[in-house]
């Protein structure tokens, strides 16, 4: 059996249906085993003997919808493509605090990773100023940004630009959450 991990998009936490015991609720009836969440955002962990992860995807976001009225996405990615990333270490030497946040796109259309894997030169535009650091990790599939929080208001404008860009089946992590979810599911 695999392990995978399902990305959420667009989970509230204070949403009465959206919460962690609900969400596994979900994965166990389609008969995932070891299902687990980490954080309250949306990060399920689980394995399937299901190898093909767009048919997963389908199956988890047509239940979503189904059963509890969540029609935000679901991006999966396998354990061994996210113990990779942290492997690659994209953000060696950086930390994530209170002035900068490391934050990890991941992208499930093809074409907006099409677009992504272009040099930044050749994006539709620039994101915002309060980013820097922005690359593309291929082999994830995921974009990397470096926000900086040092000024007032919220970078915001770089998540507009990322939607923009890539379209909206992308959602958005932390690397402090994305350390968390490969934990877990090395500990499942």
């Amino acid at each position: 059996m695999g392990r995978y991990a399902a990305l959420l998009r667009g989970i509230t936490p204070s949403n009465p249906n959206m919460t962690n015991d609900k969400l596994r609720g979900v994965f166990e009836g389609l008969g995932l085993g070891d299902v687990t969440s980490v954080l309250a955002s949306g990060n399920i962990v689980f394995r399937s003997a299901e190898s093909d992860v767009p048919v997963l995807e389908e199956r988890i976001q047509a239940a979503l919808v189904r059963e509890l009225g969540i029609g935000g996405g679901t991006i999966i990615r396998e354990h061994a493509e996210l113990r990779a990333l942290l492997d690659r270490d994209p953000f060696a030497g950086l930390s994530h605090d209170r002035s900068t946040y490391l934050t990890v796109t991941f992208l499930k259309d093809r074409a907006a990773v099409k677009v992504a894997a272009a040099a930044p030169e050749h994006w539709p535009e620039r994101p915002d100023p309060l980013t820097r650091g922005l690359g593309y990790d291929p082999a994830a599939r995921v974009i990397l940004a470096v926000l900086d929080n040092t000024t007032t208001g919220t970078p915001s404008g770089v998540m507009s630009w990322l939607e923009k860009t890539c379209g909206k089946d992308i959602t958005t992590r932390t690397w402090l959450t994305v350390q968390r979810i490969v934990r877990k599911m090395e500990s499942a």
